[in-house]
């Protein structure tokens, strides 16, 4: 009976030394905005009914949001929504095989940044 031999792999828990592809960082980053995006969600919710219940709540919610550390956090919440709906039409795309090779898959992760960070901006004006 032959010998089994085990190979033992090399570990890299180094996570700074790890260069992941594009479409690797855009997968990570979908995932990390779907699951901001699904525990702001309550909050939001919360937000926009009580922002409706009289003219004062709104007034409250409208001077607090004016502050810069509510922009950046609607600006990341933007963001988020965009850039977790462009990467998810490419996952879309991929699960009905088109781009799955190595180059076009490269090309539509390079468009969801090309197309999901001047969106955010144009949002982020046309909002704020």
């Amino acid at each position: 009976m032959a010998e089994l031999t085990i190979k033992k792999r090399p570990k890299n828990l180094d996570l700074a030394s790890i260069r992941l592809p594009l479409a690797g960082k855009v997968s990570i980053l979908h995932r990390v905005s779907g699951v901001g995006l699904f525990l702001c969600f309550p909050f939001m919710l919360w937000l926009f009914s009580a922002s409706l219940t009289s003219a004062e709540t709104f007034a409250t919610f409208k001077s607090v949001f004016a502050t810069l550390p509510a922009k950046v956090v609607i600006a990341g919440l933007i963001w988020a929504f965009i850039h977790h709906f462009c990467a998810g039409i490419r996952f879309l795309l991929l699960g009905m095989h088109i781009a799955v090779e190595k180059e076009p898959s490269r090309k539509s992760a390079a468009i969801v940044f090309a197309v999901s960070i001047p969106l955010t901006l144009i949002f982020w004006g046309i909002l704020l």
